[in-house]
């Protein structure tokens, strides 16, 4: 199993006279999470919304769960062959946008979809679960989540699920 490329970020800021400028282009590796089924990589976290651009902070810094209360995180996930996450749910709007391979989300009802190169997902606090289905390629996602307020069905707001 070859690891994918490293992840680039490039951040852009003001200098004192207000003009635009890189405050820092890297690269670094992802790195796996204690299950082994997927390697992360925290890109940015902010944890506020609105954003305050008057934040110097490096996201990337910032200590972050899965969501950061209140904020937004983006993080890149390789998702390794024949990986498997838990069946969780969190109180975010979580948008993934797969890069490369393949992934299935499977629903809490067992109905899975599978998801390419290109294809994004609009995860509404939903109990799921990801699936990387090649025994050989690593699966890269980039996902941004946003804290959200729990759904609610008939009355009960659904709690988290934490793996």
């Amino acid at each position: 199993m070859g690891r994918l490329s490293d992840v680039r970020r490039v951040v852009t800021g003001h200098n004192e006279s207000g003009q635009s400028v890189f405050k820092d282009d890297q690269r670094f590796s992802t790195n796996e999470i204690p299950s082994g089924d997927a390697e992360f990589a925290l890109i940015w976290t902010a944890p506020d919304l609105p954003v305050d651009n008057n934040d110097e902070t490096d996201g990337r810094l910032r200590e972050a769960g899965l969501t950061l209360q209140g904020g937004s995180v983006i993080r890149v996930v390789d998702m390794l062959p024949g990986g498997e996450s838990p069946m969780h749910r969190t109180n975010s709007l979580d948008y993934g946008i797969v890069l490369s391979g393949q992934l299935e989300l499977e629903l809490d009802d067992g109905v899975k979809t599978l998801l390419g190169p290109s294809d994004i997902v609009v995860q509404r606090g939903t109990i799921h679960l990801w699936r990387n289905p090649s025994e050989t390629e690593t699966c890269r996602i980039v996902f941004v989540l946003t804290e959200a307020t729990a759904a609610v069905v008939n009355g009960q707001a659904l709690p988290e699920l934490h793996p």
